[in-house]
């Protein structure tokens, strides 16, 4: 800065002899302007420091800060919320929701926190399955839901395998089965409902990518069939909107898919989950966002 200024001070004592005071003027106006972009680039050499406080933690209180609180936020129409995060060799699959609807795990149950996990925020570890004799089972017979969502976050590798859906039987393959979401054999998610044919809406991309994904499935007679992966919707049919009529059991992990379109040769999913959950309403879009944002 100093030197800059005795450089403006030359300059008009070179010009002194000038009487025109228009140039001198310009001479005025050009050494300011250096004087400036000097001055800037010094700001910019500059070092600045900063500190960003948050003292009140209104982040970690947000609604859907966590998978547990956006689960929570919609638990008075869930049917059950399991976390999946119980320890290698629990048999319960604890209900969240409040409902008591506790479910048993069958087979091997092995527990892991993998790097990342999905739902990073939420504390506990992930439901790893086998591919043979891992699932989880519903306690109670549901009568003909018509109108319901259902939702899980998984990780594969795998192509194939039932990850959450409707069957007549609590543990065996089902003789009547529906409502299915479920990998095809390109790794495809396909969600399934069956009213004398099979009606069916699949993902245009595969999610066998071995990282973590969330995917819900909603119908009613009002809205049809709606498959979302990831937050965002994949596909849909608002003509779809009768599955079958039948008593049966909501099932996580395992049952038949026979007859269904890309139907795998192995019917049990093979990864982990975490968060499966059904709700007695359709998730609108916002809330199937938000449940997507607070795993990652």
């Amino acid at each position: 800065m100093k030197q800059a200024a005795i450089g403006v001070v030359r300059s008009l004592r070179s010009f002194r002899s000038f009487r025109d005071g228009r140039v001198v003027a310009l001479v005025l106006v050009v050494a300011l302007g250096l004087v400036v972009l000097l001055a800037q680039g010094g700001l910019t050499r500059s070092a600045f420091t900063a500190t960003v406080a948050n003292r009140t933690n209104t982040a970690a209180t947000a609604p859907y800060f966590t998978c547990t609180a956006a689960v929570a936020a919609d638990a008075s129409n869930a049917l059950f919320a399991y976390r999946l995060t119980e320890a290698t060799g629990a048999t319960t699959a604890v209900d969240s929701s409040g409902k008591g609807a506790n479910g048993t795990y069958q087979g091997s149950m092995t527990a892991a926190t993998p790097s990342p996990n999905a739902c990073k925020r939420d504390t506990g570890s992930s439901y790893v399955l086998n591919g043979s004799t891992s699932f989880v089972a519903t306690p109670a017979s549901v009568k003909n839901p018509t109108t319901f969502s259902e939702e899980v976050w998984f990780r594969t590798t795998v192509a194939g395998g039932l990850l959450i859906g409707f069957g007549s039987s609590q543990t065996a393959a089902s003789g009547q089965h529906d409502r299915a979401v479920y990998l095809n054999t390109a790794g495809q998610l396909v969600f399934g409902a069956y009213n004398g044919t099979t009606q069916v809406v699949t993902s245009p991309s595969a999610y066998t990518d071995g990282k973590w994904h969330h995917v819900v499935a909603t119908m009613s007679a009002a809205s049809g069939m709606s498959l979302y992966a990831d937050g965002a919707l994949v596909a849909s049919n608002a003509a779809y909107t009768t599955p079958e009529n039948y008593t049966g059991y909501w099932r996580i992990g395992y049952d038949t898919v026979s007859g269904w379109p890309g139907q795998p040769a192995n019917f049990y999913f093979t990864g982990s989950m975490r968060f499966a959950a059904v709700y007695t309403s359709v998730l609108t879009p916002t809330q199937v966002a938000n449940h997507y944002a607070a795993g990652v």
